[in-house]
């Protein structure tokens, strides 16, 4: 599953497990510094703003709007389309690819998280962690407070109701809703 010698930055790239080191560490505390600069921004610094986040994010799309406050765990890891739309409260935890399609709606504190701990005791003691890749298809509304899970895909034009876990695979074009969501139509 690893090849050797492969450092535990490029572990964590590429979805494996590792330990954060004093590299890891460093690109953390840069998208923390990051964050918190675009967080103390007046509303009106749209301009600075949206450097920050290209500085910051994997991609931005044309368009895209990010309200503060956000957190993110590394920045460089998640990937927004076009016109999305991202309310207060935002946290993304990127430890592995995060992808957001376009025009997709993300409500007020919506969590995205990637990030997930070995089911060993003696592993986690050890400090070991991974992440699994998020996808956001196009034109999805994630509601208030919706947490999404590690490895989760949600596919187009699916509406995830407020207060929501995520915990397994949406297809297109469904409403899911509860915990564990689970879809109670299609659109």
């Amino acid at each position: 599953m690893t090849g050797p010698g492969k450092s535990m930055r490029q572990r964590m790239l590429d979805g494996e497990l590792y330990i954060v080191t004093e590299e890891i560490e460093r690109d953390s505390l840069h998208a923390q510094d990051l964050t918190r600069r675009i967080n103390a921004l007046p509303a009106s610094a749209g301009e600075i703003k949206r450097k920050l986040l290209t500085e910051l994010l994997g991609a931005l799309g044309e368009g895209t709007e990010i309200r503060a406050p956000m957190q993110f765990d590394y920045g460089c890891q998640t990937f927004f389309g076009a016109r999305c739309f991202v309310n207060f409260g935002f946290v993304c935890l990127d430890v592995a690819r995060v992808t957001i399609g376009d025009d997709v709606l993300i409500a007020t504190n919506v969590q995205l998280l990637t990030a997930w701990h070995p089911i060993d005791p003696q592993a986690r003691r050890d400090k070991w962690e991974a992440g699994s890749p998020i996808t956001i298809g196009d034109n999805v509304w994630l509601g208030g407070g919706a947490i999404v899970c590690p490895g989760v895909t949600i596919g187009a034009n699916t509406v995830v109701g407020a207060g929501s876990v995520v915990v397994k695979d949406l297809p297109a074009n469904v409403i899911a809703v509860g915990n564990p969501a689970r879809i109670v139509r299609e659109i």
